[in-house]
């Protein structure tokens, strides 16, 4: 878990970010994991794909929840919006201030067995055709 900062509050998050141009999802959870967390992963399966609009008029963020084991601990340095990495019990991210509703909704999904195969993940266009 990250603890990073949010409207000048400080909150817990599962790392997350986006995908870069030409990077596949799975590379793009590989890259964001390391730079929020110090730690390297493996993507393992898909939690769930979510969708949460904080208030009338706000954009829709939507997420997906990957699954990853840990490989090991790579750096200590962090993304500059990123205040520090942990690890956290179940008790101890339900008594935190979370981000979004979305960091729950993907515990409890993956608590209750939840996962589906990273083959649903069709990567083969990523790459453009050169003519």
């Amino acid at each position: 878990m990250v603890k990073e900062w949010q409207d000048g509050e400080l909150v817990l998050n599962q790392p997350a970010g986006h995908v870069e141009n030409g990077e596949t999802l799975q590379q793009a959870v590989m890259r964001e994991t390391l730079e929020e967390s110090g730690w390297q992963v493996e993507p393992k399966a898909i939690v769930g794909l979510y969708a949460f609009t904080p208030f009338v008029g706000a954009d829709t963020y939507h997420r997906v929840l990957i699954h990853c084991e840990a490989i090991g601990e790579v750096t200590t340095h962090l993304d500059s919006d990123i205040d520090s990495a942990h690890w956290l019990t179940m008790d101890e991210i339900c008594a935190s201030k979370l981000r979004s509703p979305l960091v729950q909704a993907g515990f409890d999904d993956y608590l209750k067995g939840q996962g589906f195969p990273l083959e649903m993940i069709d990567n083969s266009h990523i790459s453009p055709v050169t003519a």
